[in-house]
């Protein structure tokens, strides 16, 4: 597959889909769309961000070499709302190794209170942020402070979220 041909053709879930389904697990396929998503590109950038993220969701494993890429992508302030989306969209089922729960915390938090954070990234923010809370409780109470605020000032799914993530955090 020209994989960077592939990705250009159409910006879809079936393309997107058509993709997962090459990489598969395969560590030398993923490493190729890894590549991919530091291009200077930007709209592979975006458009392969959905694809590792489906990728990382079918096969959590494929993300472990990549944990510090990933992370770090998240503190850079110029990236597509699609990048930071489909990041943190994965992060929220990958149990991330404790030397990047600051950095990762750091960056949800920032992304999760910026004012301009599409609300898929605030609410996958959220999650990251309540999966991280559940191994450091220290970071509850913050969390709690941020959520009731946003749930206050937003309605849909943020408020949605927010209130189930107020539940969770409460119950333990």
């Amino acid at each position: 597959m020209n994989l960077r041909k592939t990705i250009l053709t159409e910006h879809s879930k079936s393309q997107t889909l058509k993709v997962t389904k090459w990489v598969g697990d395969d560590e030398k396929r993923f490493a190729e769309i890894v590549d991919l998503l530091f291009s200077d590109e930007v709209r592979i950038v975006h458009r392969i961000a959905w694809v590792i993220s489906c990728c990382a969701i079918n096969h959590p494993d494929l993300v472990k070499p990549y944990f510090g890429k990933f992370i770090g992508l998240l503190s850079n302030p110029n990236l597509h709302p699609a990048v930071y989306r489909n990041i943190l969209r994965l992060l929220q089922f990958i149990d991330v190794p404790k030397k990047y729960l600051g950095t990762l915390t750091n960056s949800s938090f920032y992304l999760l209170m910026k004012s301009d954070s599409p609300i898929a990234v605030k609410v996958f923010a959220m999650t990251v942020l309540k999966n991280i809370s559940m191994k450091e409780p220290e970071l509850k109470r913050e969390l709690k402070m941020v959520v009731e605020d946003l749930v206050k000032e937003n309605g849909g799914g943020i408020r949605a979220r927010g209130k189930k993530i107020l539940k969770e955090i409460s119950n333990v």
